[in-house]
């Protein structure tokens, strides 16, 4: 009798107890960073549809759901999905597919570079990427007489490796109707006893571009899946790319709807007039995984080149200024324009010239208005008063790249000298005037690895752990604010913040799992932090080896 009672008792409790509810994945055993408001720590987080359902402790979430599929981080560190808030997603792709110039230390590799690869390819028109004299012993700018000798008959354009100079051999200034007489504003055809040299700076490059071979739509899909391959081993689950044309954008469209590629997209629009009047008619688009609402312009060049526009002249080059790619009445008109819809400007902006034309037409288009969040991308030279720019009223963002800092700095006091280098690669002083920061990288410029970020964000130093004590640290930021610059401030930028950039109920399930604590580890292991997994929408789309 005492055995059946206690058999009805049990059979009452069981079915008092409440029903399990379900879901799809549970990520445990893992250091959870959630970049809530609180910067709170969790242990596991539970995932349905997609989205994150719940975070907690793991016995808790166990008992109550039941789990489809369960993820041990195995104590690993999890933290929001990375976003790079400033690439050039669909250029590392097709750069994957042409002369790869990273790295080169002398002119002699980059020849040897170009031979072995035409030796192989045997390509109709030689095309490259990545070289940067300030690397070399002689750090003059080459000129086109070796490529004449070894490619007389095959045009040849190696692109600088911040995308702002050429060199090109005299059959790609044939192709292009190049002369000495040229003259395009906004850069400059640098010449040598009256004769081009090869040497081409900013805008007239749009000439030689324009005699590339055609890209075919099989090219751009295959540069886009393979930049994407190497996006999401480094953790990245959202990209911005930082210029794109409409037939771009639609492709990137079509191959996220057939599910052939998984990472989210923030598209700048290039500023062409065909784009710009294209997606001013059409409005803002924005699916889960792509999100067109920005025009990025350019303002100016790169200081490597000196094509960067500044006050006065050159340290290193009396005389010279740079150049303004857009003047101050060209980014007003611009900027009027895009103030009378709801897309944000992007404005590359690296001389302190070019800095204040952008944030005066800036805050003129925008007066009145509030929570716009216009970016400067760069911001690297700013004058001491013009700092006052960015405001915590959301209208001005600065969207900044750590790793430029820490390439630079062997020569950028050279090129402005003592004064003007304090206000050069201000994270602090930017972060303290707006309220927050979006942090990218540039890739291909820079790595895409943004552990390589987080490093030179906070401890401002290259990997060769140069300089001992670090380059302005009166500029670095604390790790919590480089996490936040690489996940929720990134997504603000992108109006995303209520979708993205923390681990928070009702968000898309985007994860990066670490092999190290980067809030704890010695500052010195955080460029070796190396990406376990990744996930994308509660789907795994990277597991390492």
């Amino acid at each position: 009798m005492k055995k059946l009672l206690f058999l009805l008792l049990a059979i009452s409790i069981a079915s008092c107890a409440p029903e399990k509810l379900s879901a799809d994945l549970l990520i445990k055993n893992a250091t959870i960073y959630t970049v809530d408001k609180d910067f709170s720590i969790a242990n596991a987080v539970v995932v349905k549809d997609g989205k994150i359902l719940e975070i907690g402790l793991k016995p808790e979430l166990e008992l109550k759901y039941n789990i489809k599929e369960s993820y041990d981080a195995k104590g690993n560190t999890v933290v929001p999905g990375l976003i790079d808030a400033h690439a050039h997603l669909y250029g590392l792709g097709l750069g994957l597919q042409n002369v790869d110039l990273v790295g080169t230390t002398s002119f002699d590799e980059i020849l040897g570079r170009v031979i072995a690869f035409q030796q192989e390819k045997n390509t109709e028109y030689i095309i490259g990427r990545g070289w940067d004299q300030n690397d070399w012993d002689d750090k003059n700018f080459p000129t086109k007489k070796e490529l004449d000798s070894l490619f007389p008959d095959t045009p040849v354009s190696l692109r600088r490796i911040d995308g702002h100079a050429m060199l090109v051999n005299s059959k790609a200034l044939e192709l292009a109707g190049i002369t000495s007489k040229t003259k395009v504003a906004g850069g400059e055809i640098v010449l040598e006893n009256g004769e081009p040299t090869g040497i081409i700076i900013d805008a007239p490059m749009g000439l030689i571009s324009k005699t590339f071979p055609d890209i075919t739509e099989e090219v751009s899909t295959q540069a886009l899946l393979e930049a994407e391959k190497i996006c999401l081993q480094y953790g990245l689950t959202t990209v911005d790319d930082a210029g794109l044309s409409k037939n771009i954008i639609e492709l990137i469209d079509a191959l996220q709807k057939e599910g052939k590629f998984k990472l989210r997209m923030y598209a700048m629009v290039s500023n062409s007039p065909e784009n710009r009047d294209y997606y001013l008619n059409k409005g803002i688009y924005k699916t889960d995984r792509l999100n067109v609402r920005s025009f990025k312009v350019y303002s100016d060049g790169a200081l490597g080149s000196r094509g960067a526009a500044m006050r006065e002249p050159y340290s290193d080059m009396p005389g010279h200024y740079g150049a303004m790619i857009a003047n101050a009445d060209s980014l007003k008109f611009l900027a009027e324009k895009i103030a009378t819809s709801e897309f944000q400007m992007n404005t590359h902006a690296i001389g302190d010239s070019a800095n204040i034309a952008v944030l005066r037409a800036y805050k003129k288009a925008l007066e009145g208005k509030t929570d716009r969040r216009w970016r400067v991308e760069h911001a690297q030279i700013i004058s001491a008063e013009d700092f006052n720019y960015f405001d915590d009223n959301n209208n001005i963002l600065p969207s900044v790249q750590p790793t430029h800092a820490t390439s630079d700095m062997y020569w950028a006091e050279d090129r402005v000298g003592a004064e003007r280098i304090k206000g050069a690669y201000a994270y602090k002083e930017l972060l303290n005037k707006a309220g927050s920061i979006a942090l990218g990288t540039d890739f291909p410029v820079e790595n895409v690895n943004p552990m390589y970020t987080f490093y030179a964000a906070v401890a401002r130093k290259d990997l060769k752990n140069y300089p001992e004590n670090g380059f302005q640290m009166k500029d670095a930021l604390t790790r919590e604010e480089a996490l936040k610059g690489m996940t929720i401030w990134a997504a603000f930028a992108n109006f995303e913040e209520n979708e993205k950039g923390s681990i928070e109920v009702g968000k898309f399930a985007d994860f990066t799992i670490l092999d190290k604590d980067i809030m704890k580890v010695d500052e010195k292991e955080l460029p070796n932090t190396k990406v376990v997994a990744t996930f994308i929408n509660g789907e795994m789309v990277f597991e390492a080896e």
